[in-house]
């Protein structure tokens, strides 16, 4: 069963929720987990593909979006209206809703931040996580 982890940022700013998700990818990456990056829109998404160029001075991340197919496959993908049928192993949802094919990943990765409109969408999907039994997590970052 898909185990669900919430990371809680005391931060507001959205850019930082996306600084946390370039080091949380970093550290998935390392350990050699694939990753699937799911936004809400085109904007964020390119947001993501130039910050996972340019976050760490010392560190190369390779990944690719989804909607560039003619690029060869990668450990790390995003995308907001693609199904990732390649990737099954970690989902970091940024999206309002879970995805339709959440469950077929082992961990889904959900990052809140303290602002009210995406604090409240965390909530909806945390209750529809908890209300069908998937096992959850909370982890705190200060």
């Amino acid at each position: 069963m898909t185990k669900i982890d919430f990371y809680i940022l005391n931060a507001k700013a959205v850019k930082d929720r996306l600084l946390f998700v370039c080091r949380l990818v970093d550290k998935i990456y390392k350990k050699g987990h694939q990753v699937y990056i799911h936004t809400d829109d085109e904007a964020t998404t390119a947001y993501l593909d130039k910050a996972l160029w340019e976050f760490r001075r010392d560190s190369f991340i390779p990944h690719r979006r989804l909607d560039h197919l003619s690029e060869p496959p990668s450990p790390v993908e995003i995308g907001h209206d693609q199904d990732p049928t390649e990737h099954q192993d970690i989902l970091i949802n940024l999206a309002t809703q879970p995805p339709d094919f959440f469950s077929r990943f082992s961990r889904v990765s959900e990052v809140v931040i303290q602002q009210p409109e995406l604090l409240n969408a965390s909530r909806n999907r945390y209750s529809f996580y908890r209300d069908r039994g998937y096992p959850m997590q909370t982890h705190p970052i200060e």
